[in-house]
C-alpha cells in the first residue's frame, strides 16, 4: 500500500487496465482524463476527475488535495499518421502538457513519476531487436513528442527529488480476460484491434502494408504485448520506485515478435472464419522487424509476463469485440 496515485489518461485503453489492477490492490487512485479518447465506464476503481493534464490549476489542486505521492502519466495522442499531419497537436498534448504536469509534480512534492513512452523513440533502428541503449532517432512527431518528454523527466529527476520509471511500450494488444474492460478506441489503427473488428464484421477488410520485407513471410514483425502484462509492468515500476528510490528506463515487450500474417491468421483461426485481406504498399518508416530486448525490465523490476501467448491475446481481443456488438450504439 502506497500514498495516493494520480493516473492521467486512466479512462483510456491501457490506463483503465492499470487502474483496475491498482484498485484490486486497494490503492487510493485518482483518475484524470478529458475523455477525448477514454470512457467513463472503463474506470472501475478510484475517483474520476474530468479534466486536462495541461490545466495547471486543476492538477496542482489534485496533487495537494489528495496528497499525491505517485503520478502515472498515460494521457497522450498516439496515432502516428495523425502526428505527421498535425504535429503541433502532438507537441501540445504530449510534450507541452507533460511539462506542465511535471512542474505541478515538482511544486507539489510528488515522489514518483511513471511515464508511458514508446518504441517509436527508436525510429528505424539498424538492429531488429532494440535495447534501451539503442540510439533514439524518432522519424515522426509522435515518437519525438515522447522522446522530448523523456528528456524533461530525466532532467527534472537530476535536479530534484523526483524519481521516475520510463516504460517504452511495444505493440499493445488484447483485453482484460474477464471481459469487464477492453479497447473501445474509435477508428483504431492497432493491428489486433483492426483484425478483430474485421472478424466481427465492423470492417470489410484488413490492409497489409508491405509484403516484401526481409522477413520469413514478407510482412512486418512486431513485439505484441498483452495489455494485462503491460499494466502489471507499471505495478512493478511503482513497487520499484517505492523500494529503490532511483530512476530507470526500460523496454516493455516480450522480446520476440509475430508477423502481420501470423496475427491475422490467428484471428481467423480463433474466430473460425476468414475475412478479406488486401495487400498494399509499405508505409514510410516501417522497419521490417522491431522487437524489444526485455532483459532489463525483468532484472530490475522483477516483471514476469503471464500472457505471452498470441492465441490468448487474440482470444481476449475477439471476445471483447463480440461483447461490444451487444452494447447500444451510444456506448
Amino acid at each position: 500500500m502506497t500514498g495516493s496515485i494520480l493516473v492521467t489518461g486512466g479512462a483510456g485503453y491501457i490506463g483503465s487496465h492499470l487502474v483496475r489492477q491498482l484498485g484490486e490492490r486497494k490503492e487510493k487512485v485518482i483518475v484524470l482524463d478529458n475523455l477525448s479518447t477514454g470512457f467513463e465506464e472503463s474506470v472501475l476503481y478510484g475517483e474520476l476527475v474530468i479534466g486536462d493534464t495541461g490545466d495547471e490549476a486543476l492538477v496542482s489542486q489534485l496533487i495537494k488535495t489528495h496528497n499525491i505521492e505517485t503520478v502515472i502519466h498515460f494521457a497522450a495522442h498516439t496515432i502516428v499518421p495523425e502526428s505527421v499531419e498535425n504535429p503541433l497537436k502532438y507537441y501540445k498534448n504530449n510534450t507541452a502538457n507533460t511539462r506542465t504536469l511535471l512542474e505541478c509534480c515538482k511544486n507539489g512534492g510528488v515522489k514518483n513519476f511513471i511515464f508511458s513512452s514508446t518504441a517509436a523513440v527508436y525510429g528505424e533502428p539498424e538492429e531488429s531487436c532494440v535495447s534501451e541503449t539503442t540510439p533514439t532517432q524518432p522519424i515522426n512527431p509522435y515518437g519525438m513528442s515522447k522522446l522530448m518528454s523523456e528528456h524533461m523527466i530525466r532532467d527534472l529527476s537530476a535536479s530534484s527529488e523526483l524519481n521516475h520509471v520510463i516504460l517504452r511500450y511495444f505493440n499493445v494488444a488484447g483485453c482484460e480476460p474477464h471481459g469487464r474492460i477492453g479497447q473501445k478506441t474509435k477508428n483504431a489503427t492497432l493491428l489486433t484491434k483492426v483484425a478483430v473488428e474485421a472478424a466481427v464484421g465492423k470492417r470489410d477488410k484488413v490492409l497489409i502494408f508491405g509484403t516484401d520485407f526481409d522477413t520469413p513471410d514478407g510482412t512486418g514483425i512486431r513485439d505484441y504485448i498483452h495489455v494485462e502484462d503491460l499494466a502489471s509492468a507499471h505495478i512493478k515500476a511503482l513497487d520499484y520506485l517505492n523500494k529503490e528510490q532511483s530512476s530507470l528506463t526500460v523496454n516493455a515487450g516480450y522480446g520476440h515478435g509475430y508477423s502481420v500474417r501470423e496475427v491475422l491468421e490467428m484471428v481467423m483461426k480463433v474466430n473460425g472464419a476468414r475475412f478479406t485481406i488486401e495487400e498494399v504498399d509499405r508505409r514510410a518508416g516501417d522497419p521490417p522487424a522491431l522487437t524489444a530486448k526485455a532483459d532489463k525490465i525483468k532484472e530490475f523490476l522483477g516483471w514476469v509476463p503471464e500472457h505471452d501467448n498470441l492465441e490468448a491475446i487474440v482470444t481476449s481481443a475477439l471476445n471483447w469485440e463480440k461483447h461490444l456488438l451487444t452494447l447500444p450504439p451510444s456506448e
